[in-house]
């Protein structure tokens, strides 16, 4: 975190590095220091699939954290890394949020009460989620909004209101998995990667199989002056929406390392 107040002082960007799921520490938990060493500061326990640590959103059966994966949240609390479930299934993880002796995140999803999909999370999920000190980032991704790349502003804003009235203020953000001029090879790779031989089109389709458009008013990082304004809009105060809008993730990070 002091590398974000320092970037801000220098009017720099800061960035987080993190792993989309914990394929760089293979089966040795000595890489979980090394990698944070060499600046990951938050990791995924799981993409999709089941992983060594724990279940992925899109197995059938979930069956919770691992052995490994006690041992490597353990770790990770230790030396700094933040606990991501965000595409883990739901067993794993309210089973990580018990077992880390720090605050867990999501950092890219939305409620299941607003959109119903394998990536987005129930509410009896959030609450524990909240009631644990963890974060949510709301996702700006397509295939996890409501109507997709047609999804109004006013509607996720209404569904940030719901969320914040869910887990309180100072456990929401935005986490917006937006891969920003990226060619469909990269998604394509990140559903297939060197595990199967088959297509597999995760949330897209074999008709629209590549990354979807994003809705036009967030099209890029300029996007969050619209959710500014839209917050306004709804109510929200001044605090409230530099909360959303990052304070909380700074607060969150803060309380980690």
């Amino acid at each position: 975190y002091n590398d974000i107040t320092k970037a801000k002082e220098e009017n720099k960007t800061a960035i987080f590095f993190g792993f989309q799921n914990c394929s760089p520490i293979e089966d040795d938990i000595g890489l979980i220091e090394k990698v944070h060493s060499q600046g990951c500061r938050f990791m995924q326990l799981t993409y999709n699939n089941q992983s060594l640590l724990a279940t992925g959103c899109y197995e059938k059966n979930d069956s919770g954290v691992t052995n490994f994966g006690k041992e490597a949240i353990k770790e990770m609390n230790r030396v700094g890394i933040v606990v991501d479930m965000s595409h883990s299934a739901e067993k794993s993880t309210l089973d990580a949020i018990e077992i880390s002796q720090k605050p867990i995140a999501i950092t890219h999803a939305n409620p299941t009460f607003w959109f119903e999909a394998k990536r987005n999370k129930s509410t009896e999920l959030l609450k524990v989620l909240s009631d644990s000190g963890g974060m949510l980032g709301l996702s700006l991704y397509a295939h996890h909004l409501k109507d997709g790349t047609n999804c109004k502003i006013e509607s996720f804003c209404e569904m940030v209101a719901r969320t914040v009235e869910i887990m309180g203020i100072d456990n929401v953000g935005i986490g917006s998995d937006l891969c920003l001029n990226q060619p469909d090879s990269v998604v394509e790779w990140m559903r297939n990667g060197t595990w199967s031989k088959s297509k597999i089109f995760g949330e897209g389709s074999k008709d629209k199989p590549g990354f979807p458009k994003q809705p036009d008013w967030f099209l890029d990082a300029r996007g969050f002056n619209n959710i500014n304004t839209e917050l306004k809009n709804k109510g929200f105060h001044e605090e409230e929406i530099n909360k959303i809008l990052g304070n909380n993730w700074f607060n969150f990070y803060k309380g980690i390392n």
